[in-house]
């Protein structure tokens, strides 16, 4: 199959291409030196083919490329360690709040989880217990809270809220319940 010819572009938006190429650096530095050092001397890098008009670039388009904002990556998830997990089973450490999730659809448990988390953290709670109990009988033992519940906590939005999880104790509800760590707040 033959490549597909568009419609040709116009001069702004020629213009507007070339402060684009100008803007950009490539992906692998090697290619890039090996294309530097293939092109004539008296052209540019990236600068169009000789057979295309070149325009002086508007001063409202900046060909220095924009300052590159990192996405901010949320801090990795930490499970509890084995002595704070026989501390809580055996009554050694108090948990701070619970949540009961039972009957909730997934948009409100959702909802629910989130608020808590918020209030939590701005309460300076460390330690949570989620109850998403166990799941429906005829489900299989497979309840959709139980299952979607730790989804939640390792998404960006419960990742600033949360240190790490954890299933709980037998006497705290066991699979049907997770510990949940609760990050402290910034500033």
């Amino acid at each position: 199959m033959a490549g597909r010819r568009g419609r040709a572009l116009s001069e702004d938006e020629r213009t507007l291409w070339q402060g684009v190429t100008r803007s950009i650096a490539p992906l692998k530095k090697k290619a890039a030196r090996a294309k530097a050092a293939s092109a004539p001397a008296d052209e540019e890098p990236g600068a169009p083919p000789p057979s295309w008009p070149v325009r002086a670039i508007p001063s409202t388009l900046s060909p220095a490329s924009p300052p590159r904002v990192e996405a901010k990556k949320p801090p990795p998830l930490a499970p509890l360690d084995r002595k704070d997990k026989q501390r809580l089973a055996r009554g050694r450490r108090d948990i701070d709040a619970r949540l009961d999730l039972h009957g909730l659809t997934q948009d409100e448990a959702h909802g629910t989880l989130l608020r808590f988390l918020h209030r939590a953290q701005a309460k300076n709670h460390k330690l949570v217990l989620v109850i998403t109990g166990k799941g429906v009988r005829g489900d299989g033992g497979r309840g959709v809270l139980k299952r979607q519940v730790p989804l939640w906590l390792a998404l960006p939005e419960f990742r600033e809220l949360v240190i790490g999880f954890d299933s709980a104790a037998i006497a705290h509800g066991g699979e049907g319940a997770l510990y949940v760590r609760v990050r402290k707040r910034r500033g």
